[in-house]
C-alpha cells in the first residue's frame, strides 16, 4: 500500500512562497488530511515494523518520535514559521535520543532522508567514543568501508575539532573521523520516493544496513 498521496509533496510546495500563520490556518484542515494524520499512521507502522527487528522500539508511540512542524525561531535569523518537511526519530527514548541506536527521517519536497548515527555528544560521551574509536580502528573501518554500508550512505559525516586531546592525536593520524564531533550518515531519495507503495521496507532496509554501526557505537558507549 501506499502511505502518502502527492498532495503530500504538493502541500509543501505551496508553504514555501506562503510560510506564514495566516495561510497555515486557511490550510490546516488540508495539512491535517494530507500529512499529520497520515505520517503519524506511518510512524506507527515503522515502530511495529522495526521492533520486529530491535525490541528496544517496542513501547514506543508515534507522539514519542515526531517532532513539530513549528520551527524555533527565538534564535534564527530565518522567521518563517514552519518546517519544509516533517521528521520523526524512531530510538530508544524516542526524539529525545540523539545517541543513537534508531532511524531519523525527513520528508519533504526536495527530498527523503533517511539518517543514522551519532548527532550530539556531551564532552564526556564524546572522549568515550573517540578513544574507543582509537583501540578499535580495523573493526571500525571494515564497518564503514563496507560496500553496502558505501553504497546505502557513502560515508560518515560531521563536524569536527582541530585539536583533540593529545592522547588521541597519534591514532587520528591513521583515523582521521576521531577528529569528528557527529558520527551520522544518511541515505537520500527524490521526493517522489515517499510515495511508493514499499517505502516502509525501505526504511527497513537502511536500518538494517545501519545497525552493525550502531552497534558498534553501542558497545563502546556501554550501552
Amino acid at each position: 500500500m501506499a502511505f502518502f498521496v502527492p498532495d503530500f509533496i504538493q502541500f509543501f510546495k505551496d508553504l514555501a512562497p506562503n510560510n506564514n500563520k495566516d495561510w497555515f490556518d486557511e490550510n490546516r484542515n488540508r495539512y491535517a488530511e494530507i500529512i499529520r494524520e497520515p505520517f503519524k499512521a506511518f510512524v506507527d507502522h515503522m515502530i511495529v515494523e522495526l521492533t520486529k527487528v530491535n525490541l528496544k522500539f517496542k513501547d514506543l508511540q508515534n507522539k514519542d518520535c515526531i517532532f513539530r512542524i513549528n520551527r524555533d525561531i527565538r534564535f534564527s535569523k530565518d522567521k518563517t514559521p514552519y518546517k519544509m518537511n516533517v521528521s520523526a526519530l524512531i530510538a530508544p527514548g524516542g526524539k529525545k535520543n540523539y545517541l543513537g541506536e534508531g532511524i531519523y527521517f525527513e520528508l519533504g519536497p526536495e527530498h527523503v532522508r533517511i539518517y543514522s548515527g551519532l548527532y550530539e555528544l556531551d564532552k564526556d560521551t564524546l572522549l568515550l567514543l573517540r578513544e574507543g574509536i582509537a583501540k578499535n580502528q580495523k573493526e571500525f573501518k571494515k564497518l564503514y568501508s563496507d560496500k553496502n554500508f558505501e553504497s546505502t550512505f557513502g560515508q560518515i559525516r560531521g563536524e569536527q575539532n582541530k585539536i583533540i586531546p593529545k592522547e588521541l592525536r597519534e591514532a587520528a593520524e591513521s583515523e582521521n573521523l576521531i577528529f569528528n564531533k557527529q558520527f551520522y550518515y544518511f541515505a537520500q531519495f527524490p521526493p517522489k520516493k515517499l510515495l511508493a507503495k514499499d517505502f516502509d521496507k525501505t526504511i527497513i532496509e537502511i536500518y538494517n544496513t545501519a545497525r552493525p554501526m550502531e552497534q558498534f557505537f553501542s558497545t563502546l558507549l556501554k550501552r
